[in-house]
């Protein structure tokens, strides 16, 4: 990323009319990633999700004005609580731009958003993930002063794995 921001980006909250857009570059970041994008019923989930009765997310996107507003890169970010400072944080799902759009400053853009947006709601914290193989991105993070945690390990459960537990038991012979 670049010291120098691209000053004609500007960062905006997205609305329900984004949807597309949005789920686009989701699918872009998923290709980057080698994983699936979201599928089905994606647009819908979005509208529900991001701006039903509780919103679950915020998207934030990054525009070129001389572009017609295109959106090339995006942030999305949830809240979430430490009992340990029992004050609330802010867990950044994503932060990504558009291949042809890196180096010009707008990852930078959108993570000091996320970590302005923090500060403003007083959160104690701010926490992501990065994929171990993804150095530029691991070098952006050491260089803004993120703290790497080799003491802590992500666990993930999907859906089917949740819901086989549940069926199964901690016992693991059916209920």
């Amino acid at each position: 990323m670049s010291d120098q921001p691209d000053t004609s980006i500007t960062i905006r909250q997205a609305k329900p009319d984004d949807a597309t857009a949005v789920i686009d570059l989701i699918n872009a970041l998923a290709k980057f990633e080698h994983l699936a994008g979201p599928a089905g019923d994606a647009h819908a989930r979005f509208l529900e999700y991001g701006f039903g009765p509780s919103p679950k997310f915020e998207c934030w996107l990054a525009e070129k004005p001389d572009e017609d507003s295109k959106a090339v890169g995006y942030v999305v970010i949830y809240n979430t609580f430490s009992t340990f400072l029992l004050k609330p944080g802010l867990y950044l799902e994503d932060v990504f731009v558009l291949p042809e759009y890196r180096r010009l400053g707008i990852g930078t853009l959108l993570l000091t958003h996320a970590i302005e947006l923090a500060v403003e709601r007083g959160c104690g914290r701010l926490e992501w993930a990065c994929l171990d193989w993804n150095l530029n991105a691991q070098a952006v993070y050491d260089g803004i002063g993120a703290r790497r945690m080799h003491d802590w390990l992500l666990y993930r459960m999907t859906q089917d794995t949740m819901v086989r537990y549940l069926h199964v038991g901690s016992s693991g012979k059916p209920e």
